[in-house]
């Protein structure tokens, strides 16, 4: 298994130091490729829960949401049991704000993809979720084989399991060159600030910053490392401390807005292109949430590692700021207020 995670992190790795122009071509056939998939398997569903394709023409119906024990069959403690693998799903939301810098016109783009959002998480997740439980009983999935893999060859294509493999592989692929991209560039942009060594802050002639994005590389070889030594458990832990760095990232970004916002004056507030909804209580809600998903995390044992390794993580990173005596540099007002 580790000898496919290796060739995979090889194959990123060298695509994102080519060109920021190769990460975003692999990064659209990706996206491509798994936007299709769960369109027509949510196409194919509803063929199938409404109009019976591939069930003898009998409309399956959607009673097995309710069905089997009812609805929430594991009680509120099997959602709660659920929200760090939920969390762990929506990693790289935050990727949006990262592009702003390389993106040809941010203040268009930048918020009609934070916009799309909603729309993608609704289609993408609660789509393929509500015809998944709809056509299987919730206690039979995983059971038989892939979901995805069960409604294709239902819909009569028998190469279903290898069309999902290969669309599990190119997400998978997908998610190792955002990780790449997205870290090496945090770098290079703390580097620009002073709260990295300065070694970072240079880039290649094509404007890539190499030296960032092989120490992520470098870093992400831990992985492989962990899936040669501990392949049984390394799933559950590198999603539940991937989780904790979300959380604290996601922290980290509504108290800059919310001190962001404090710092305006009510012109300036008047005049902001791109408002918070709900702002300030949807930001306290977002925070209560995070800390009640930490809460959970400490309380399954399943989790629990998570909050040793990303504390520890913390204040390694503390350690080397004053090692390498790392000073932000002094950023004028202006350019705050244009990244923010």
């Amino acid at each position: 298994r580790w000898i496919w995670a290796l060739a995979a992190l090889i194959r990123m790795g060298s695509i994102n130091l080519i060109a920021v122009k190769a990460f975003g071509e692999f990064e659209f056939w990706f996206a491509l490729i798994k936007i299709v998939t769960i369109i027509a398997m949510v196409i194919g569903g509803i063929g199938v829960i409404a109009f019976g394709f591939g069930n003898d023409g009998v409309a399956l119906g959607i009673s097995n949401l309710w069905a089997h024990g009812g609805f929430m069959p594991n009680g509120v403690q099997g959602v709660l049991m659920s929200l760090q693998m939920v969390m762990f799903a929506y990693l790289g939301v935050e990727m949006i704000g990262l592009t702003a810098g390389e993106a040809k016109n941010p203040q268009k783009t930048i918020p009609n993809a934070i916009g799309s959002v909603f729309w993608r998480i609704l289609l993408f997740y609660v789509g393929a979720l509500f015809v998944i439980l709809s056509i299987y009983p919730w206690n039979e999935i995983g059971t038989q084989g892939s979901p995805f893999v069960m409604t294709f060859e239902r819909l009569g294509i028998k190469t279903a399991a290898g069309i999902i493999n290969f669309v599990v592989i190119t997400a998978a692929l997908s998610s190792c060159n955002g990780g790449i991209f997205s870290t090496g560039r945090m770098l290079y942009s703390l580097a620009q600030n002073g709260q990295a060594p300065a070694g970072f802050a240079t880039t290649s002639s094509n404007g890539v910053p190499r030296r960032a994005l092989l120490l992520s590389i470098f870093v992400l070889l831990l992985g492989v490392l962990l899936n040669y030594m501990v392949p049984e458990k390394v799933f559950v832990w590198v999603t539940a401390i991937a989780t904790f760095g979300a959380i604290w990232t996601w922290v980290m970004i509504l108290l800059a807005q919310l001190k962001f916002r404090k710092g305006l004056s009510a012109s300036e507030r008047a005049g902001l292109k791109y408002k918070m909804w709900l702002y300030p209580v949807s930001s306290y809600l977002a925070l209560a949430f995070l800390v009640l998903v930490v809460g959970l995390m400490a309380y399954f044992p399943e989790t629990r590692v998570a909050l040793y390794v990303g504390p520890a993580f913390l204040v390694l990173l503390t350690v080397l700021f004053y090692v390498f005596k790392l000073q932000p540099t002094n950023v004028s007002q202006g350019a705050v207020r244009s990244a923010a």
